[in-house]
């Protein structure tokens, strides 16, 4: 009997590309203006983001992000790295992204961040590498695909690849370079007003980049809190700030945590590294019961809540499409108290000026604590503004 195989359809490679497929993208590459690498979660496994930095320091270009690839780029590279892009087409990489005359694709799915943000026009020039054929669509039909081993494919492409550096200094990329990181500078990055009981999140994502260190686990939630965390908090190893994605899987960071804290299993407890989670109040109550699991099994957990008594990610989503807000309202949870009726310790920040100080106090706590953090989202009609359209703006 003969096996049937439909003509779609190609097995996956286990080794590397073949080498004139390598040869064509080598091509491409040295002919591109600007090339744009953009990882997807497939990049973001440390033998994979090894094998790209070794390609990146003979050949330049400048890298994008989704919000699953966090982590891929190192301290090292950061001068090539240029954000994270996704939900909505309005950060400065989608403009990089948009000016691109190549756009590689490495270990990306397209539910991670749609074509149609993308490439709405469907004029993108596009590279897939990956270890599985792409998901084709309208919008997303790479001119070329290597299949095989991400990390084969990696060496072999900085095997043949010419040495470059990337025009980085062009106006237009020291431009979105500048946007990207501006942000850390602005007003929201520091307390408005130091007795004020609410907490810009631009305010608590700098606060914490300045204590955590880069081996930390980060789990973030699903919510207002994962568009803010996973467009600005900067990672510099690969799994160790964990985005879910796609279904909207509210609660998962305090599980996350968990088995991260789980699966360390230091032979001496001393050496155990704390895990951090955030999430929102409405994503915290989906799975808050599991404090018992991470005090019982003596996790070393801080758990961040950006409380607004709402959830927060629909509000703002139907205050834009119907101009007004509906059955997204929650509150009446003293956290603190939760936190301690699991054997937890709760802390709560009572004003903007104390969160660094009540931060540093909750992360060096040996055992599971939670941290209320009253959250100013009076900036989150931003998330969705100035959405690019066909052009670059």
């Amino acid at each position: 009997m003969t096996a049937f195989a439909a003509s779609s359809f190609q097995p996956p490679l286990y080794g590397p590309p073949p080498r004139e497929q390598v040869l064509d993208l080598c091509n491409r590459l040295s002919k591109a203006k600007l090339p744009v690498l953009l990882l997807g979660m497939r990049a973001s496994s440390p033998r994979v983001t090894a094998a790209l930095h070794r390609l990146l320091r003979k050949h330049a270009i400048p890298v994008l992000e989704t919000f699953q690839g966090a982590g891929a780029i190192s301290r090292e590279l950061l001068h090539l790295f240029y954000g994270r892009v996704g939900l909505f087409r309005n950060q400065p990489g989608d403009k990089l992204l948009a000016a691109s005359d190549l756009v590689i694709t490495l270990g990306y799915e397209p539910a991670e961040y749609d074509p149609f943000l993308f490439n709405p026009d469907g004029k993108c020039n596009i590279i897939h590498i990956d270890n599985k054929q792409c998901d084709r669509g309208q919008l997303y039909q790479p001119q070329l695909e290597l299949l095989g081993s991400l990390v084969e494919s990696l060496d072999q492409l900085t095997e043949h690849v010419g040495t470059m550096e990337a025009e980085l200094n062009t106006d237009f990329c020291k431009d979105i370079q500048r946007q990207h990181s501006e942000w850390r500078n602005s007003a929201n990055a520091k307390p408005k007003d130091s007795s004020s009981p609410l907490v810009h999140p631009l305010h608590f994502i700098s606060t914490l980049q300045d204590q955590v260190k880069d081996e930390t686990v980060i789990c973030c939630d699903v919510g207002s809190v994962y568009i803010w965390t996973a467009r600005f908090l900067r990672s510099f190893q690969p799994r160790k700030l964990l985005f879910s994605n796609v279904s909207q899987t509210l609660g998962v960071a305090l599980p996350w945590a968990i088995a991260a804290s789980l699966v360390q299993n230091p032979t001496d407890a001393s050496e155990q590294k704390k895990v951090i989670s955030i999430s929102g109040d409405g994503g915290f109550m989906f799975t808050s019961m599991e404090l018992s699991t991470a005090v019982q099994e003596g996790c070393d957990i801080t758990h961040f809540i950006w409380n607004d008594e709402q959830y927060n990610m629909v509000a703002f989503q139907e205050e834009a499409k119907y101009g007004r807000a509906s059955g997204v309202t929650l509150g009446g949870v003293d956290f603190v108290k939760f936190a301690e009726a699991f054997g937890a310790k709760g802390f709560r920040v009572q004003k903007a000026g104390d969160l660094e100080s009540v931060m540093k106090e909750a992360l060096a706590y040996r055992g599971v604590s939670i941290v209320e953090v009253m959250i100013d989202y009076s900036s989150n009609s931003e998330l969705m503004a100035n959405v690019l359209k066909s052009g670059v703006n």
